[in-house]
């Protein structure tokens, strides 16, 4: 990702709407997955920190991310181990296994997403679980991608197959980040970025930030009863086999 993202994720992470309604929205899927007590837990592609502590409540969490900035401060504001490593062939040697791995907004950002998803199957335990999130539907491209770095938007059935491909067994894949797509869709379709010259991650006022949070995060509720036909991004929990 270009400097100024990580940056700014370092500066709005823990308030923006979008990560608060987003770790509200995972943790609550986590709660539903049956973890062992003190589970260990690997976040790939950590960022800045900003998940590690939501994934701590599950049991012990270790970090890696590429980026040395952003690995330095994530292990600093978490007071966790965040590891050097880049997929596919890049991560630390571990002595054991994963019960849980995540990989939040991670894959898209790869060249390589066929080889990166199987050799995180390879540091799970048999059963273990794999929780992802991608942004969703190609034809929402727009300069929010480019400034990330994304290398592709995925369909759902694309992603899918990628994870069913490298040995996985899909319990749940659902589009999230419904209840605004309409707006959003629209925004990014007329380019608002582009033209207003403001980000689409740039922080709201108090008000709008809150507004935005709770209509967000109350798609929390329908996750846990149901997959959601459409959204900006996709949710896919999937483990390896027994």
């Amino acid at each position: 990702m270009d400097r100024r993202v990580y940056d700014n994720m370092r500066a709005i992470e823990h308030a923006h709407w979008w990560f608060r309604a987003r770790r509200a929205i995972l943790s609550d899927q986590l709660s539903m997955l049956g973890l062992p007590p003190g589970a260990s837990i690997l976040e790939v592609g950590c960022g800045t920190g900003g998940n590690l502590e939501m994934l701590s409540r599950f049991g012990s969490v270790f970090g890696v991310e590429p980026d040395p900035e952003s690995r330095a401060y994530a292990a600093e504001k978490s007071g966790r181990a965040v590891l050097d490593g880049k997929l596919p062939d890049g991560l630390p040697i571990f002595e054991n296994k994963f019960d849980l791995i995540a990989a939040l907004d991670v894959i898209e950002h790869l060249d390589d997403d066929t080889n990166s998803v199987a050799a995180l199957g390879k540091l799970l335990k048999p059963g273990g679980v794999f929780l992802t999130t991608v942004p969703a539907h190609p034809w929402l491209w727009s300069r929010h991608d480019e400034l990330h770095h994304h290398k592709r938007r995925y369909r759902k059935a694309d992603y899918t197959a990628l994870i069913s491909d490298a040995g996985f067994e899909i319990e749940k894949v659902s589009y999230f980040n419904s209840v605004l797509f309409p707006v959003i869709a629209v925004l990014r379709a007329l380019h608002f970025g582009e033209i207003s010259g403001r980000a689409d991650d740039a922080m709201p006022s108090r008000v709008v930030n809150s507004l935005l949070e709770r209509a967000f995060a109350s798609e929390a509720f329908l996750l846990r009863h149901t997959v959601l036909p459409f959204g900006i991004s996709l949710l896919v929990v999937a483990r390896t086999k027994s």
